[in-house]
């Protein structure tokens, strides 16, 4: 089992910065990707940024310039710094996890952190 433990959210004016933190723990065995994913109300969950093992970064086209994925490894955290926010990107936020646990070394599995809520309102 992996545990996933996200901070940060909060209410900030348009324009403003936040930083998501994603803290993995539990029975990792080696991870393959992180990443952020947001769902909006009404809207389906979508991608946000991911990052790789190997340190490849996929964002999305509305994070392109504004937010910036990163990962610190002895850590096992996440974070995801959002600047210039927009009320477009009120949502909750989830960390995903990918890899495989001591219990499933043959096959990839993934985790879900429980979301944090971020509201960009003046």
């Amino acid at each position: 089992q992996v545990q996933l433990v996200e901070s940060g959210g909060g209410l900030v004016q348009p324009g403003g910065s936040l930083r998501l933190s994603c803290a993995a723990s539990g029975s990792i065995f080696s991870f393959n990707a992180m990443g952020w994913y947001r769902q909006a109300p009404g809207k389906e969950r979508e991608l946000v940024a991911t990052i790789t093992s190997a340190g490849s970064i996929n964002y999305a086209d509305s994070a392109k310039g504004r937010f910036t994925i990163s990962r610190d490894n002895a850590k096992n955290t996440l974070y995801l710094q959002m600047d210039s926010l927009k009320p477009e990107d009120t949502a909750v936020y989830y960390c995903n996890w990918k890899g495989r646990t001591y219990s499933s070394i043959s096959w990839l599995t993934d985790y879900w952190g429980q979301g944090t809520r971020v509201t960009v309102s003046s």
